[in-house]
Order: structure tokens, then sequence, then C-alpha cells
């Protein structure tokens, strides 16, 4: 099955957790961390008008970005979780 975002609707893939240390030296594993920021884009909506206001898509499939900390919505779909937000969930791009 394939994800097929409507409107200004993005679908994300959570960024893999890493360990780290604190600078008292403690390690935290992914686990230990809160829920991550960043995402990489899997499917974009085709935009257009939305609530009166015409929204061009400024993602592409590929980008690595911020969300807010509580946006959208987590799906799982054949054993991988995804997350469909709105385009203004998102925060930034990375480069």
């Amino acid at each position: 099955m394939t994800i097929k975002p409507l409107a200004d609707r993005v679908v994300v893939k959570a960024v893999e957790a890493e360990e780290s240390t604190t600078k008292s030296g403690i390690v935290l594993t992914g686990s230990a961390k809160e829920k991550p920021q960043y995402a990489e884009v899997v499917a974009v909506g085709p935009g257009g008008v939305v609530d009166g206001k015409e929204i061009v898509m400024e993602v592409a499939v590929g980008d690595k970005v911020i969300l807010s900390q509580y946006a959208g919505t987590e799906v799982k779909l054949d054993g991988t979780e995804y997350k469909i937000v709105k385009q203004s969930d998102i925060l930034a791009k990375l480069d």
C-alpha cells in the first residue's frame, strides 16, 4: 500500500534517534529522549486551495524537516510508522 496525502498534507517518517552524551557523561539512548522532531518527507500532497487560500507546497520527497512537537496524526502502514502533518506544522527544512 502507498500513502497519497491530500491538499496541504505531508507524510513524514521520523529520523532514528541516536545515542547522545550529556555534559556530565551520562549516555542517553534513543528511548530516553523525547520524540524526535526531525523527519524525512515521504510523500507530499498537491496543495491547491485550502480554506480559501492558495497553498503552494514548499517541501519535496526526501527533504529533511523539523516538525512542531505535537503536530500530526501517527499511522502505521506495513510495519512502518509515519506521521501525516499539515505543511504549516513543518517549521524548517534542513540542508
